[in-house]
């Protein structure tokens, strides 16, 4: 990595932090804080959210027929991605192991707390678990290769590719054959150092209104 790749890498973290910054004074306006994982809202913003809840009937009164249709394709999707939830955990904990690599913390990724919002209706509550639990596997098993393209081949493409993982931009520059049987033993020491990361951001495994 160049030094001005570098500089690049630190101007992303420290955008990172303030954005984070931002989030928590949004928080704070909303009316809602986490406390060991727990969210809590105020009194009065939790009665002001449930006197906007929508009823079943008139959701479904204003829902149209392509969206009564589609239901079924969308969460027929819910089977293959338990699948690779699965399939993803049996594998780090096996292969990880054995190659002395820190797992990821499925829960730093999957968190289904949206459920509990009093401003939702069960079906809209059970389409926020659903798209929680579907992007967060997405995002637990992107983590997951990531770690392993960093043990086996951290090479960058020739090609740009699009919203590459964190790790990405620490991989050796395309056709760096030098580099590449130099390094390789000093991405895979520094995989074995790494203890596991903290949530990206704060995600709660519950709340209550």
């Amino acid at each position: 990595m160049t030094e001005r790749m570098r500089e690049l890498a630190g101007e992303i973290v420290r955008l990172q932090a303030e954005l984070d910054r931002e989030i928590e004074a949004r928080r704070k306006v909303l009316g809602w804080t986490v406390n060991e994982r727990l969210v809590a809202f105020e009194h009065g913003i939790a009665m002001e959210n449930r006197r906007l809840r929508v009823t079943v009937a008139s959701f479904l009164a204003h829902s149209n027929v392509v969206k009564v249709v589609t239901a079924p394709v969308i969460y027929s999707l819910v089977l293959p991605i338990a699948m690779l939830d699965g399939c993803a955990s049996l594998y780090q904990a096996v292969c990880f192991r054995a190659y002395a690599m820190p797992r990821v913390r499925r829960g730093d990724f999957v968190s289904l707390d949206r459920r509990h919002l009093s401003y939702l209706n069960w079906i809209e509550a059970l389409n926020c678990l659903y798209c929680s639990y579907a992007n967060g596997v997405i995002a637990y098993v992107r983590e997951i290769g990531s770690r392993t393209e960093q043990y086996w081949c951290p090479i960058k493409h020739a090609l740009r590719i699009s919203d590459p993982h964190k790790r990405y931009y620490e991989f050796l520059e395309y056709g760096d054959a030098q580099g590449y049987r130099a390094r390789l033993g000093e991405f895979r020491a520094a995989l074995a150092a790494e203890a596991e990361p903290p949530p990206l951001s704060p995600a709660p495994s519950d709340a209550r209104e």
